[in-house]
């Protein structure tokens, strides 16, 4: 079902927005990662639900813990590079895996309403106004800018020269990759940190950083890749601010002990969560998107599917749209496979009942199926503290 929305007067900034999505009062729709199952009580739980299925009744349960499902992991083994002393070390934000987000690219950031702990918005858009709005309400503050691409719209577009960039972007028109390697694109870079850092932004969220793994037309490689999230390392810790990966998980095990979070995308839809996994071990967030196509009109099964990815549990979800406006559902991926097996069960029965409805409620009261006719499955658990 589509998410409700809701008019919002106005914000703390004091701006006029536009309809928001009613789901960011409550931003976590599954359950944490670190709250355990306990499979033989679920599996009891299919039994009961195909008795309830035959008579009209509710039923409760209550789960305990087991241990979590094994994950994969990037199969490289790579000495991770820490040239430079402020690669690794230096007083910045370092926030923790589970850290609740919302990024806004599409436009300057209009809405502050979202209950979450940090804000991805774009560097150049906001004003240093914005940024300390966001820390007044006790939020961190990543700045997005693009380091692996030329985008011809930018304030200094200007400032590269036709040999810093290659082939163009594919299904980004005025965008072509840039050579990390040129001196000239490091000092454009060099200076849109320092423009993070003298607007108060806690950390940066370089872009297109896996020009390698793309037709990029200058021969870049990963090992370019390393060196170029180095460089980016060093600069943005001496100045005080946190960095995070973008995607590029072939590069991970070289640069992971320099970052302090991954921004990745799709990796549900692609199978991919596990090559991240690092980080949350790491106790680092991974910051994940889904795009579902229908988005903002996201199904209950497309919602369990992406929270009961075993291999995204403990990763910061949200779904978005692919312009990346104030429309977001916010996850808490890990909620673990039972309940979407309920759910299968229950679309599969005889009866061929569909699921309207998935409630997943931050409090431990339970989870909520609806199902037609107005019957409903409540299942609840005990959790540990």
């Amino acid at each position: 079902m589509a998410p409700s929305q809701f008019p919002q007067p106005q914000d703390s900034l004091g701006k006029q927005y536009p309809l928001v999505d009613t789901a960011k009062a409550e931003p976590r729709g599954c359950f944490s990662f670190r709250r355990k199952r306990t499979w033989f009580i679920f599996c009891s739980v299919l039994l009961v639900v195909a008795i309830a299925l035959g008579v009209g009744i509710g039923v409760g349960l209550t789960r305990g813990s087991s241990s979590g499902s094994a994950s994969s992991f990037p199969s490289t083994q790579s000495t991770p590079l820490t040239n430079g002393t402020n690669a690794t070390t230096g007083s910045f934000w370092k926030p923790p895996a589970g850290t609740s987000w919302q990024i806004v690219l599409e436009y300057p950031l209009n809405d502050t309403s979202p209950n979450v702990d940090v804000f991805d918005i774009d560097l150049f858009d906001n004003p240093n106004s914005t940024i300390s709005a966001l820390h007044a309400l006790n939020r961190s503050v990543i700045c997005y800018f693009s380091a692996g691409s030329y985008e011809n719209w930018r304030p200094d577009a200007d400032q590269f020269n036709s040999s810093d960039y290659g082939k163009e972007l594919d299904g980004w028109p005025g965008e072509y990759w840039l050579n990390t390697n040129s001196t000239n694109v490091r000092r454009i870079m060099s200076a849109r940190l320092a423009l993070a850092a003298s607007k108060g932004c806690d950390g940066v969220d370089p872009d297109n950083v896996d020009g390698y793994n793309n037709a990029n037309g200058l021969g870049l490689t990963a090992s370019d890749a390393v060196d170029y999230m180095t460089f980016l390392a060093n600069g943005s810790h001496s100045l005080g601010m946190a960095l995070g990966l973008k995607n590029a998980g072939e590069i991970l095990n070289q640069t992971i002990d320099m970052m302090q979070w991954e921004v990745n995308e799709q990796c549900v839809q692609y199978d991919e969560c596990g090559t991240f996994r690092p980080f949350i071990v790491a106790d680092k967030p991974v910051f994940h998107i889904e795009y579902p196509n229908s988005a903002p009109d996201v199904s209950p099964t497309t919602k369990a599917k992406i929270c009961d990815d075993s291999s995204a549990q403990g990763f910061s979800t949200v779904i978005k749209n692919m312009d990346l406006d104030n429309f977001v559902i916010n996850l808490e991926s890990g909620l673990g496979s039972p309940v979407m097996d309920i759910v299968s069960a229950i679309e599969s029965s005889p009866r061929h009942i569909p699921v309207q409805d998935v409630d997943r409620r931050k409090d431990d009261v339970g989870i909520f199926i609806s199902i037609a006719k107005g019957a409903d499955f409540k299942l609840s658990w005990k959790t540990e503290r």
